[in-house]
């Protein structure tokens, strides 16, 4: 029996061949007599779980020896106050606003640092992005932060921005949680990124940092000890008990990467260039529609969350029953911004973004 096609934001759909290993798993773990969820975290079996987990994330990202890999918990909601807690020193850093979560993360920050807008899209209710030379950063910033896509509202940085030609020498903070391992990443450009697991990489409850080693050892004095980076680097992400059976199903879905093949392409690649021709079919046809529009300008669109509109949205409701008819699941917008989202991630096949295409065009002549 065919599975739903799931556009769920996040959590979001998984890769059914990690859930199928997963379920053959449940009861016990390659002999081990226990299932994940049961072993301690320190011992021989989980060890080796998380270290095959760290290893496989560093290669597929192609993550520089200088940079720790930490598996914390929390989602980027707790980073937005944990990376201030480490790497403001107690003084300021600068936000770049290009949607809901760099909005609030700008705004839980203040709670610890002082936190200073360099450039908002705001005005354009986010479907731009403001050009790097307009950023206003200050001289004294301890980190500059940006969210690379913004899960809401469908924008999305394809190129990181060189914040050294921009004369910067402080480190960019990058919440790339919701197209991490969509595609590379030049960390020659990144101090430090984060990302929640629910998206693109497992469940809930995970949440991946990956952190420069020279931005280690800051933290504030308040800062609580489990999320102290240098506490958490020290002790292998086990100064308290890891989410284990999220980096047990990351680790999972790490190997299902590192096993996609598109021509020569492997790994992050491959998908890199999936990613990119369900996006190219998904907008290419609701640029040609009379029903739907997308509202991104088309130099920032996200390859991973695409929202777009009935021009008449009185027929939402009527759209949405149609599609779950259809085993097209998690279409509506998010509340804030109303109409339909189709988030397309990793784990979304090409055949998913062809089924929701072709009840588009058929939705869209019922209607004419």
């Amino acid at each position: 029996m065919t599975r739903p096609f799931n556009f769920s934001a996040g959590p979001a759909a998984m890769p059914e061949a990690v859930l199928q290993q997963a379920a053959s798993e449940m009861l016990d773990w390659h002999g081990s007599g226990m299932g994940v969820m049961e072993m301690s975290h320190r011992g021989k079996e989980f060890i080796s779980i998380y270290e095959q987990a760290e290893a496989d994330f560093r290669e597929l990202l192609a993550v520089p020896v200088q940079f720790k890999i930490l598996f914390m918990q929390g989602g980027g909601l707790a980073e937005n106050a944990i990376v201030p807690l480490n790497l403001s020193r107690g003084g300021a850093a600068d936000f770049v606003l290009t949607g809901s979560w760099s909005e609030k993360s700008f705004k839980e920050a203040g709670k610890f640092c002082q936190a200073h807008v360099a450039a908002s899209s705001h005005a354009s209710q986010f479907t731009q992005l403001p050009a790097a030379s307009s950023w206003q950063i200050g001289k004294d910033s301890r980190y500059v932060h940006v969210c690379s896509n913004e899960t809401i509202h469908g924008v999305e940085m394809h190129q990181l921005p060189d914040l050294k030609a921009l004369g910067c020498e402080a480190p960019l903070v990058v919440d790339f949680s919701s197209h991490v391992a969509s595609r590379s990443v030049d960390w020659s450009r990144v101090g430090l990124a984060f990302g929640g697991a629910q998206k693109n990489l497992g469940p809930a409850g995970l949440t991946v940092v990956v952190v420069r080693e020279d931005l280690i050892g800051h933290a504030l004095a308040h800062c609580p000890s489990a999320f102290d980076y240098k506490l958490v680097a020290q002790n292998d992400s086990m100064y308290n008990t890891p989410p284990t059976y999220g980096i047990y199903m990351a680790g999972l879905v790490f190997q299902w990467l590192k096993a996609q093949r598109e021509g020569e392409l492997t790994g992050v690649a491959a998908m890199a260039q999936r990613n990119l021709a369900k996006a190219e079919l998904l907008y290419n046809f609701l640029d040609g529609s009379q029903l739907y529009e997308n509202r991104v300008a088309k130099d920032c669109r996200s390859r991973m969350n695409v929202p777009f509109y009935l021009r008449d949205e009185s027929r939402n409701e009527a759209f949405l029953a149609g599609a779950k008819a259809r085993g097209l699941l998690q279409l509506k917008g998010h509340k804030s911004v109303g109409g339909m989202r189709a988030s397309i991630y990793n784990a979304m096949p090409m055949a998913g973004v062809q089924a929701l295409v072709q009840y588009l065009r058929d939705f869209e002549q019922t209607q004419a």
